[in-house]
This record gives structure tokens, sequence and C-alpha cells, in this order.
């Protein structure tokens, strides 16, 4: 039985990511932050798979805390195949009017707190000799600049690179790190044709929709599998073509 560990998994992407891994037979360890309802019903859910699920709570942001929780989910597991880190917020800001505190929360949630969560995962994978996978999820704002996005789009953007030299490092362990850059995606609702394809935003986007939460996990249970086996450092956009044209997201 594969085991992957997911942050930020109890609502949006995250939960996408989980429904899927689990549904193909993966245990699945996840955190949230303050959703526990919906963490208790996505666990509900991986166990109706037949796989074992385990919830966390973790402010991801606070020191120290990225790197505890992802031991305690492997050991939970009992060992680890695949991360997936999406945890994170989306912040707008003007660098005219960007204070420290903020710098620092979208630092420590967006960024550090990937890393550390990669450092543990990878420290157990060599350790077990486990030929495993790494996927951040970024965006396409990692990829395209937006007005009001300097620290947002541009910390996205460090983890795309960050993740390249990773790959560098892991691949003599057979460990591959690779980012998933997601475009305009509904994170709620019943994401139904209707309302995937409903304002007038959505029909500017060259496939005339939103993407949904399992298509990303669609794509992270790919990049984590065998038939992904020669892909590393690779940086990949689901977006329905929405930057190809310079399309501003808002």
């Amino acid at each position: 039985m594969k085991k992957v560990f997911i942050t930020g998994g109890s609502r949006g992407i995250g939960r996408g990511v989980a429904s899927v891994f689990a549904e193909n037979g993966y245990d699945v360890a996840f955190t949230y932050h303050s959703a526990e309802d919906e963490a208790r019903s996505l666990c509900a859910e991986i166990e109706s798979h037949g796989v074992r699920a385990f919830m966390f709570q973790a402010v991801m942001e606070e020191r120290g805390v990225a790197e505890k929780v992802t031991a305690e989910a492997i050991e939970a597991l009992g060992g680890i195949d695949a991360l997936v880190c999406n945890a994170g917020r989306t912040v707008h800001n003007h660098i005219l009017d960007t204070d420290e505190d903020t710098c620092d929360y979208v630092y420590n949630l967006n960024y550090r707190s990937y890393l550390m969560c990669a450092k543990v995962a990878a420290r157990r994978m060599v350790a077990d000799g486990t030929a495993g996978s790494i996927v951040f999820v970024t965006s396409t704002r990692s990829i395209r600049a937006y007005p009001e996005d300097c620290l947002y789009g541009g910390l996205k953007a460090a983890l795309n690179r960050s993740a390249e030299s990773m790959a560098i490092d892991l691949a003599r362990y057979r460990i591959r790190v690779n980012c998933i850059a997601p475009g305009n995606t509904a994170i709620r609702g019943n994401f139904t044709p209707e309302e995937l394809s409903r304002s007038a935003f959505q029909k500017r986007i060259p496939l005339g929709r939103s993407g949904t939460p399992r298509e990303v996990g669609m794509l992270a249970l790919y990049l984590c599998s065998d038939a992904a086996a020669y892909i590393t450092g690779d940086i990949i956009k689901i977006d329905g073509g929405l930057i190809l044209p310079g399309m501003p997201e808002r």
C-alpha cells in the first residue's frame, strides 16, 4: 500500500488531491488549519475507499511545525512514497503598502513550510530506499507577472526554482521533484459545467471554464506514478490555456 502526505488537505485543491490518491489505493495523511468538520468528513471519504486516513491540525507558518507534522504523518503512515505540499494562502499586496508581518507570514506559509516538509520527507525516503515523489502546488502566477503580486507570485516562482535544484540533489536517490501550477480553479461548489463556465471571466479562458481540484489531483497522481518516472524538475501548468494569450487573472 502506497502512502502520501498532503499539506492543506481538508478543502479546495488539497481535498481534490487527497480524494484522487485515496481512490487509487494510497493511505492518506493530511493537515488542516481550522476546518475540523471538513477534515473529519474527508477522513470518512478516504476510508470509504478501503485505505487509511490520518488528519493533523497544523499552523504551517509557525516555526518548527512543518518539520514536526511531517515526521508525525510519516510515523502514522509507516513510511512515505509521495509528498504533496499545497497549504497556502493567496495574498494581494502593493509594494508601497507591504509590511514586514505580511512578508514573514507569506514566506513562512507559502515557501519555508514547503522546503521543511520536503526535507523531512526526502530524508525518510532516502533512509528507506524509496523511489519517491515530491510535488509542490505553485501557481500560474509563478510564471506570469500580475499587479499587486510581488509577494505571493514571487514566492511561488521561488518554489519552482527551488524544486529544480531539489530535483538535481535528489535524483541520485531516485526521488523526483515537480511543480504543478494551477490557474483559475473552482475550489467551492459542486463543479457542474454551469458553475465552471458561468462568469464572463471563465468564458474568456481558452478552454471556456475554470479547472477543478480533482483535475489537479489527477495531475499530482500522474506525477507520483511510475508513468511519470522520467519526469523531474518540471513545472506543469494546468490552467485551460489561461496565461497563453496574456490574460490577466483579475
